[in-house]
């Protein structure tokens, strides 16, 4: 059993972690209020954007290569967003597993299946079962920003339009709440327009035919398209980012309220020990004096 030397020491450990957890909850909260704030404001822009690209496609019968979806895909490439670090309970741990499952299934079936990970917990758990990856990229969450999913959106691009796969697939964390996470498999590229949800007819644009565009249509779809893919890799990105810190802020939450209880329970235990020596002495004092007097 542990002397009460051991267990103040032991108390101390505890209120010195509970600090620390204390203080990265709270940072963790003032970077998830910005990247919320960055998430709910950026979704209506991506989602108006693509109904505008679904309205003009549509109406005007474009066919463009970022619009045609293969039907069976053989060639794909997922990228999946995962964080550099961890302390965020199962965020990275719940994405990998799923990754590895998708990855699986899709190389059982599929001509060629390419990993972009995006994050180094991801690459770390796929590189121990010995899955390479076509390429690795980190601190993710101190360089997110417009510029920077822009020019991953182009890459990108130029792997799809090159014929080098049939579809790109995002898998990462939905920021639902501070609390909730939902793992997705979005298809960025190609397009499918039969699968939206913005048309209010069905396929049937609220563009009319008759409708002059000015620049001509496929030209301005080109340039929509291009600043949809940027806009969309951009979401995925802040998305994951956002639902990291509110998975670090609950992690961090729940780990102080488990300290309290610890100390909670060290503190008893270190009560009852003070408590049984005391009275261990004062009957070595009693036995003593009645002792001397016999």
């Amino acid at each position: 059993m542990a002397n009460l030397k051991d267990i103040r020491l032991r108390i101390g450990s505890v209120k010195s972690t509970q600090q620390i957890t204390r203080a990265m909850k709270m940072v963790s909260a003032a970077k998830l209020r910005k990247a919320q704030h960055n998430i709910v404001s950026l979704r209506p822009y991506a989602k108006k954007l693509l109904e505008v690209i679904a309205d003009i496609a549509l109406s005007k019968h474009i066919h463009h290569p970022l619009l045609s979806s293969s039907v069976d895909s053989k060639k794909e490439l997922l990228v999946v967003l995962s964080s550099d670090r961890g302390l965020c309970g199962g965020f990275n741990s719940n994405i990998n597993k799923f990754a590895h499952k998708i990855y699986l299934e899709k190389a059982n079936v599929s001509d060629k299946v390419d990993l972009i990970l995006i994050g180094r917990k991801s690459f770390d758990y796929f590189k121990a079962r010995k899955v390479n990856c076509k390429e690795a990229v980190f601190n993710l969450a101190k360089e997110v920003s417009y510029d920077y999913a822009a020019k991953i959106a182009q890459r990108l691009m130029e792997d799809f339009s090159e014929g080098g796969y049939d579809s790109v697939k995002f898998i990462y964390n939905e920021f639902k709440s501070a609390i909730a996470q939902e793992i997705v498999c979005e298809q960025i590229f190609p397009i499918d327009l039969s699968r939206t949800s913005f048309s209010e007819t069905g396929n049937n644009s609220r563009f009319s035919e008759e409708l002059i565009f000015e620049p001509q249509p496929e030209f301005m779809l080109d340039g929509l398209l291009k600043q949809h893919f940027a806009i969309q890799v951009y979401r995925c990105l802040s998305e994951s980012v956002a639902a990291e810190h509110g998975a670090r802020m609950s992690a961090m939450e729940n780990a102080t309220k488990n300290a309290a209880e610890m100390i909670r329970s060290l503190t008893l235990t270190y009560n009852k020990l003070r408590q049984a020596s005391i009275t261990t002495e004062l009957i070595e004092i009693t036995s003593g004096a009645e002792a001397l007097k016999g």
